[in-house]
């Protein structure tokens, strides 16, 4: 495979997400974009965002109800995704080794990767909801 092209607004796009821990929509990277490249298309920032993640710069999570958010974390982690508010939180687990240790105990394979998403309410919709 060719080098890839060193593009300012790509490095921008992964800066950002670096930055961000609320997993945002293409449309929203793209809105944040437009401040530092008032020209910047739509098309560009959706094309950035794949390619990223395509060479593993960054996590695409795909299905959280509704568009795709962009994690700029890409080390194992777990995601939490709040069914009131639908906001997208990572969540810190000690040790994914031993869900993946656990669902090897009667797997006739081999594991090699685990992705965990967990639904609930997050801390400010439950306080809503005492309220």
């Amino acid at each position: 495979m060719a080098a890839l092209k060193y593009s300012r607004q790509r490095e921008s796009i992964k800066e950002f997400l670096m930055t961000r821990t609320d997993h945002p929509t293409a449309d929203t990277v793209y809105e944040n974009m437009k401040i530092i490249y008032p020209n910047i298309s739509l098309g560009t920032v959706y094309r950035n965002l794949s390619l990223l993640s395509d060479i593993g710069e960054i996590q695409k999570l795909e299905s959280f109800g509704g568009a795709d958010r962009f994690d700029g974390r890409t080390d194992p982690h777990c995601h939490f995704i709040c069914t009131g508010c639908g906001c997208v939180q990572d969540l810190e687990m000690e040790d994914l080794q031993d869900i993946i240790h656990r669902a090897e105990k009667d797997f006739k394979g081999k594991i090699t990767e685990c992705t965990a998403r967990f639904s609930g309410l997050c801390e400010n919709c439950l306080k809503k909801e005492k309220c």
